[in-house]
């Protein structure tokens, strides 16, 4: 066995790990759209809500966006999406309302989190949103998801 096949047999050997979670996380956790906005049960720790009346797990409580129609407040959020590398599953809009769902990767692991977000037309000139972040897999989330509508609403309120 000469010297490139032996380094090639350790990188797969190092890889096989993370490769094997990878394909675990294709068969356990498919992509499904989600066309309405879902709720956090209250025990969830895997799962992070703002809006709609449901605070789960984060601190921020403003829903309403002064000064930002639905137009810049989906400009914002398309934004977000993009910077995030994020894979949209589903997006809807009607006259006074934007629905998107898409799909964030935790890094290194990759795995899927949903998010979903709702904003709709709260005036001329403001909007409200409604936003939610869930893993797929696990009990847990290790605070990713309340952070990352922290990040999603700030990204949402820069305006």
């Amino acid at each position: 066995m000469n010297t490139s096949t032996k380094a090639l047999i350790g990188v797969l050997l190092l890889l096989s790990p993370w490769l094997l979670v990878q394909a675990w996380i294709l068969a356990a956790a498919p992509d499904e759209a989600i066309e309405e906005m879902p709720s956090c049960s209250e025990s969830s720790s895997n799962c992070a809500h703002l809006g709609g009346g449901d605070y789960h797990r984060m601190e921020v409580t403003t829903v309403i966006l002064e000064g930002q129609s639905l137009e810049e407040t989906k400009s914002l959020a398309l934004d977000y999406i993009d910077e995030q590398d994020g894979e949209v599953l589903f997006e809807s809009e009607s006259e006074g309302e934007y629905f998107v769902h898409f799909v964030e990767h935790t890094s290194f692991w990759l795995f899927p989190d949903d998010v979903v977000v709702s904003i709709t037309a709260d005036g001329a000139n403001s909007s409200k949103i409604e936003l939610h972040s869930e893993s797929r897999l696990g009990a847990g989330d290790l605070g990713v998801n309340p952070e990352r509508l922290e990040l999603l609403y700030d990204a949402l309120a820069s305006d």
